[in-house]
């Protein structure tokens, strides 16, 4: 049995653990009671629904940003945001990060002070994303960003299981419809998994876990449910990563900033296709 097939196998048998499901949907929803519609007629039932609060992050003691998200792995989102926003360069950065479990708070410090005022200023953009989620870059200058390069090369037969993985891992979806999905693969498996109600925030709790835990970016694919907007993108290349796979769509500025970086961009991978929008030659 392959690596990757072993992998699926272990998911797979792990999923099917009830209890587990339940743990993981309890953690990130709400039961209550709907008015349930069908053919003209309702019926009161109860359903679940995700969870949604708000975290508010701290840098260097600093207020920098209050984020809509899904309340899990929240150490991971804000050391995830700080890093694709350019705030943190590397895990030697980090002095401490402290979570608030009642208050809704994280601070994070850093071993050297950052002003926040000098490095953020003018730099505010109200994204497309699920909320209207806020990153701090001049649009226009990300398309000056470095040039991403790796030699991965991939067969866009291995594209269809992992993503099929992707979605079966989402038992929180499966329970509510309410939120996306993110991964990080190399050419066999899924190395790192998580979701969110906000498709960037899902990505940035990737970006912290393979932060803090030392997990490579390099010649990786990164995996997502939700639409490629052009915040996704720009999260991508300032991770370097080379290739980016959605069942959704791109959007014009996505294309624009994957095919002017070098990132490979694939949309709609769904049944047995997809879309190759920009650098397909990394697709075998």
């Amino acid at each position: 049995m392959s690596r990757y097939l072993a992998h699926r196998y272990h998911m797979c048998t792990y999923f099917q653990d009830r209890k587990v499901a339940e743990l993981v949907v309890e953690k990130g929803s709400r039961e209550i009671e709907i008015l349930r519609v069908k053919n003209g007629q309702g019926k009161r039932e109860m359903d679940q629904v995700v969870e949604e609060s708000p975290l508010t992050l701290f840098f260097n003691e600093q207020e920098l940003v209050t984020l809509l998200c899904s309340p899990r792995d929240l150490k991971y989102l804000a050391v995830g945001f700080l890093r694709s926003e350019g705030l943190l360069g590397s895990l030697e950065e980090l002095d401490s990060v402290l979570l608030d479990d009642e208050r809704n708070i994280v601070f994070v410090k850093t071993k050297g002070q950052t002003n926040l005022a000098e490095k953020l200023y003018g730099k505010r953009t109200i994204t497309s994303g699920c909320g209207k989620g806020t990153v701090f870059f001049h649009a226009l200058d990300s398309l000056k960003s470095k040039a991403v390069t790796s030699n991965i090369r991939v067969k866009g037969e291995i594209l269809f299981p992992l993503m099929r993985d992707l979605q079966d891992r989402s038992v929180l979806f499966k329970a509510t419809g309410g939120v996306h999905s993110a991964a990080l693969a190399d050419t066999e498996q899924i190395l790192v998994y998580n979701e969110d109600i906000g498709r960037h925030n899902a990505m940035d709790k990737i970006v912290g876990e393979c932060l803090i835990k030392g997990i490579s970016l390099s010649d990786r694919i990164l995996l997502t449910s939700g639409r490629l907007s052009a915040e996704i993108v720009l999260k991508g290349a300032k991770m370097g990563l080379p290739l980016i796979v959605s069942r959704s769509a791109p959007s014009s500025l996505a294309v624009e900033i994957a095919d002017k970086v070098g990132i490979t961009l694939v949309g709609f991978l769904r049944g047995k296709r997809f879309n190759i929008y920009t650098h397909g030659e990394r697709i075998l």
